[in-house]
């Protein structure tokens, strides 16, 4: 995602290498690689087939980062012995800042004018860290996977790979100027060290957290260091005794295997793929032998093409504006099948080349930029303000407009009571912009996705006569209130034992934010269910997840069996809480962008998956509905009822409306005959 400028390298150093380059010693080759980079990663965010792993894309492009940087600064350092730091960073400047500002500022724009005033606040959020290049860290913390589906995405969810890229920058240079100064000789084998730590890590991180690995620049050093490693291999002569025939016979394979390499990666990898680790040492490698076989080969010939050259020259920009306009267009007019997602990654190229052609060439050329490094530092700090100041303003404006630009107190909530200043949002409890933290307070009962076994969590006075069990996922645990008001109404212990993402049902799942299979849940669940057994027999058991594990209902069924046969060898009473329906879009983002919370309802019967469970429930298991208090008309299902917010995002009851629900529940337990 680099400039022309970046991609001229010392001629007399290419020569050496083997590497055939124009009279201005530009890589060609490495122009027309980008472009394979950016349609990698286009051809992904449009979902269009055979491209399912081109987020690959991205570590081809680290490659070349690597590459040219270190070969730039180690060229600067053999011909002066010293890196100028700030001359460095005002080329960085120059180069990066201005055109990611201005889409920054574009996409912030649009989103006041697109999304709902729920999201636009995160969006504000995301392009703070997006010019200060701390993006990726953002994403980290809130656990966002890149290669999701069906989850309402960033428009600038893909600045984190120009974060970690900018993060790269900051520091490869201070190091080669130390380096430079005292030690010359241990730039290889430093960057070796911290090639080889970072990978070790990128697989551990992997295995540990697939949304910290992908996106944490230690874990992605590695593929800039290979690249800068072939950049100082391409400054140590080769000599003149290898022949020309065996010199072109490399290139050729180095270029077909590389290719080779680059292409399985963007077909064969999925969102499935554990990803970075072990699989990202295809596509990293691929984009080596690329880089190293130079344009001689027959594949460097095809990178060298004027079409490809020009794709490259796009690349920057091009990857700068795709996401955004696919993302905001489809918030405007819905989800897209992949023709049309492409045809809107297509268009996408009309601000892409504006971009390039008023703002990135003219800055980057400008003589007047070119004098020193002050004015550069002094562009990329305005670059750097000015989403700052527009972040500010959309972030504060939406906060203004929900809630009305009044600080108010929600009288009457609870008989359902309208307050009148905002005649959409406010009477709804949670509101919209609280929906989100209106969770169960069962503290950190809920186990993470890296554990398999459950914390004390014994909710009790000291006179409990014993102890009810909640079991299941967070769907489950949503159920947590209620849970609790039974236990205390009876004098009884509540332990909560949930574990997010993790099926009560015996069955093997895909954990998204890890990246595989996930194991830990099997263990967990095993681990749960023998210390339920091991424990004093519980007066009651509620168990319940989200219905939508397996393939199939029958799948989902078939799992459930061992898992109930177990409880109720206990001899606990065993209730089984019939999940609730999945409205298939985020409901508190909705209800603050409508009109009317009516908008909102969604259909209950794709909301509601067969449960065969609830319909034919086994020996000694006892089945709670409330359905049809969510949906009452059997046909559509409120976003909001009685002023009660009912969802905190696409799947989860809010606590309030759980609270709400609990009466009908422990009613309905009681009339099973469960309670005494």
């Amino acid at each position: 995602m680099k400039s022309r400028t970046d991609l001229r390298t010392d001629a007399r150093a290419d020569s050496r290498a083997g590497f055939r380059t124009d009279r201005a010693g530009f890589r060609t080759d490495i122009e027309g690689l980008r472009a394979v980079a950016v349609l990698a990663v286009v051809g992904f965010h449009a979902d269009i087939p055979y491209f399912t792993g081109g987020y690959t894309g991205v570590d081809v492009f680290f490659v070349i980062s690597g590459f040219l940087i270190t070969g730039l600064l180690v060229k600067e350092i053999r011909e002066t012995g010293r890196v100028r730091i700030a001359n460095f960073y005002a080329r960085r400047a120059r180069r990066i800042l201005p055109s990611a500002a201005v889409v920054l500022v574009a996409t912030l724009v649009a989103s006041w004018f697109i999304l709902s005033p729920l999201r636009r606040p995160d969006v504000a959020w995301d392009a703070i860290t997006s010019a200060f290049s701390m993006a990726n860290w953002r994403f980290i913390a809130h656990n966002t996977d890149y290669m999701a589906a069906g989850q309402s995405q960033s428009p600038l969810l893909h600045f984190w790979s120009l974060a970690v890229e900018e993060q790269f920058y900051l520091l490869l240079a201070p190091l080669l100027w130390l380096l430079a100064r005292r030690f010359r000789r241990s730039i290889a084998p430093v960057l070796l060290v911290v090639t080889v730590a970072s990978f070790a890590l990128s697989l551990y991180w992997t295995q540990l957290n697939q949304s910290l690995a992908y996106m944490a620049s230690p874990t992605r050093a590695w593929q800039f260091g290979l690249g800068g490693l072939l950049a100082l291999v391409a400054w140590k002569p080769r000599g003149e005794r290898v022949p020309q025939a065996l010199r072109t016979f490399t290139a050729h394979a180095l270029g077909v295997l590389g290719a080779a390499a680059v292409a399985l990666s963007v077909i064969l990898f999925t969102s499935k793929t554990p990803f970075p680790g072990w699989a990202a040492v295809l596509p990293t490698l691929g984009a080596v032998a690329l880089i190293a076989a130079g344009p001689r080969g027959v594949i460097g010939r095809v990178l060298s093409l004027a079409p490809m050259r020009k794709i490259g020259q796009l690349s920057f920009a091009w990857y700068l504006w795709h996401w955004p306009v696919i993302v905001l267009f489809e918030a405007y007019a819905g989800e897209q099948s992949w023709p049309v997602k492409s045809l809107v990654a297509a268009a996408s190229l009309l601000p892409a080349w504006l971009t390039m052609r008023y703002v990135e060439q003219p800055l980057r050329y400008a003589k007047a930029l070119r004098q020193g490094a002050r004015p550069s530092l002094n562009l990329g700090l305005a670059a750097t303000v000015l989403p700052l100041v527009a972040a500010l303003a959309v972030g504060s404006g939406s906060l203004r407009e929900m809630t009305g630009g009044l600080n108010i107190q929600l009288v009457g909530a609870a008989t359902g009571s309208r307050l009148v200043t905002n005649p959409v949002t406010d009477g709804i409890v949670p509101s919209p912009l609280d929906a989100s933290t209106d969770y169960p307070q069962s503290g950190k009962c809920e186990v993470a996705p890296d554990g398999t076994t459950s914390p004390e969590c014994l909710f009790a006075n000291k006179e409990a006569k014993g102890r009810i069990v909640l079991f299941g996922d967070s769907h489950a645990d949503q159920w947590f209130p209620v849970a609790q008001d039974i236990a205390q109404h009876h004098g009884w212990a509540l332990e909560d034992l949930t574990k997010m993402g993790c099926p009560a049902a015996k069955m093997t799942v895909h954990s998204p934010q890890l990246g595989r299979e996930y194991t830990e849940c099997d263990t967990w669940r095993s681990n749960t269910l023998q210390r339920i057994a091991d424990g004093p027999k519980p007066k009651m058991i509620i168990v319940g997840e989200l219905n939508q594990y397996g393939k199939s209902a029958e799948d989902l069924a078939k799992a459930w069996k061992p898992t109930l046969k177990a409880l109720v060898a206990t001899g606990a009473p065993v209730v089984y809480l019939r999940d609730t329906p999945m409205p298939g879009m985020d409901i508190p983002d909705c209800v603050s962008g409508a009109d009317d919370p009516a908008e909102c309802a969604f259909p209950a019967k794709p909301a509601l998956r067969e449960d065969l469970i609830a319909e034919n429930p086994p020996k000694g298991v006892h089945v709670v509905d409330v359905v049809d208090a969510v949906c009452p008309d059997g046909r559509m299902c409120p976003a909001v009822k009685d002023g009660v917010l009912l969802y905190r995002d696409d799947s989860h009851l809010t606590n309030t409306a759980a609270k709400a629900l609990g009466p009908r529940i422990e009613e309905q337990i009681r009339r099973l005959g469960v309670l005494q």
